[in-house]
């Protein structure tokens, strides 16, 4: 489907996503990204770098909060995730992926570990990845499947948004390609990955208080409408794509 050329009031409106309820929303390319990787015996999962320096989502996301929430957040659901897959022989030669989406054939007894460390590596790995600095303008089919499936780029929005401010405690909200290749938006708790439901998360944005306490404390919403500045929607438009074909 051809995407047609938006006009000036239109784009300015699909910039502002989240402060004013105007977007395109997606994210994850699993094709060749970390969570296709096999754990390796003696290696296991490693911690991806950021595409970006640390400072270089300033303002919206300060560089102190990007080094605690990549370098040592991360990097510890990373070397947890690593310690329960060396307690099994078959999680070994499993991919983060197969592990998420098959959790009901991961060991009882590593089962809640692999959730939450494996689903914080690949929320996380995400996360990085669907924002840039300077952030850009929504685009191509994921556009237009958004507009298709919610009616409007202000409906979608609002009903992200609606589910990343009003989230209870730790989570995501989330943007994901359901088994039936339609779009849902909804939100999970602590590191529940969408792997886990049969879907494929294109678009997360952590609402866990380590991501924006520094900069933001209690003011959740400021910190969503400030992210909604910095998104990558080339990405997100790839990721689309990549799920919706895979």
């Amino acid at each position: 489907m051809p995407h047609k050329t938006a006009g000036q009031g239109e784009l300015m409106n699909r910039r502002n996503f989240l402060i004013q309820g105007s977007t395109a929303l997606a994210g994850l390319l699993l094709t060749n990204s970390p969570l296709r990787v096999y754990a390796d015996h003696h290696e296991g999962q490693k911690l991806p770098p950021l595409p970006y320096a640390y400072d270089a989502l300033e303002p919206h996301i300060d560089k102190r909060t990007m080094e605690i929430h990549h370098g040592k957040h991360h990097q510890g659901y990373v070397n947890k995730l690593n310690a329960a897959v060396a307690r099994s022989h078959d999680l070994m030669h499993m991919s983060l992926e197969q592990m998420l989406r098959n959790i009901d054939k991961v060991p009882k007894h590593l089962r809640q570990s692999v959730i939450n460390s494996g689903g914080g590596h690949a929320n996380h790995t995400l996360f990085w990845n669907i924002m840039k600095p300077g952030g850009s303008e929504p685009m191509g089919k994921v556009a237009e499947a958004i507009q298709s499936t919610f009616g409007s780029f202000d409906a979608g929005s609002e009903m992200f948004v609606k589910a990343a401010k009003t989230h209870f405690g730790s989570g995501w909200a989330w943007l994901v390609v359901d088994e039936n290749k339609k779009l849902q938006i909804y939100s999970t708790s602590n590191q529940d990955s969408p792997l886990m439901q049969g879907h494929t998360p294109i678009l997360g944005l952590d609402v866990w208080e380590h991501a924006y306490y520094l900069n933001y404390q209690n003011r959740r919403a400021d910190y969503v409408d400030a992210w909604g500045k910095i998104i990558n929607w080339e990405q997100v438009n790839s990721n689309y794509i990549a799920a919706m074909s895979g």
